[in-house]
């Protein structure tokens, strides 16, 4: 399947995520992104080195920036279970505008075409590293990365585009 590019349409699909009430939810990404412009950035796993010290921290860092170009929703997506991620979004205290969705079967991933086998090295399939910018529902910027590279996906990537 090939990976999903500039032009297209996301696919809809429910990913789950625990709200302020500690209350585990599903949300579809369409009623997160319909009629709105969003990033959905996604990473190999929750943890990992280059995922919690660079990726997230500065799409928490930038949100303001990106919020003042319009982006209304920025969604951190990663093949973990729920219960991962909330422990993972609680490792930033600062943050308030980051959502943290869990792909936990992968499905949603798979729907990108944005698959990465880490089976030799114990993770299993994942997330490549990407960042969509999605205005309606449409792929206005596709910054995928190759293998667990970091040189395209960051919210400084993302701005660019805006």
């Amino acid at each position: 399947m090939a990976p999903i590019a500039v032009g297209d349409s996301i696919p809809d699909g429910s990913l789950s995520f625990f709200d302020e009430n500690d209350q585990l939810q599903q949300v579809s990404i369409h009623s997160l992104a319909a009629g709105k412009k969003v990033i959905l950035f996604a990473v190999p796993g929750a943890f990992t080195p280059t995922c919690s010290m660079k990726h997230v921290p500065g799409y928490i860092e930038k949100a303001e920036e990106l919020k003042s170009k319009g982006v209304e929703e920025i969604l951190c997506i990663s093949v973990n279970d729920p219960f991962v991620m909330k422990a993972w979004a609680k490792t930033y205290p600062e943050n308030k505008d980051v959502k943290f969705l869990s792909d936990g079967s992968g499905t949603y991933t798979h729907a990108l075409g944005l698959e990465l086998d880490l089976t030799e090295k114990g993770l299993g399939v994942r997330s490549r590293r990407y960042a969509l910018l999605v205005e309606d529902l449409k792929v206005k910027s596709a910054n995928i990365e190759s293998g667990g590279e970091f040189t395209v996906s960051s919210a400084d990537d993302i701005l660019k585009a805006l």
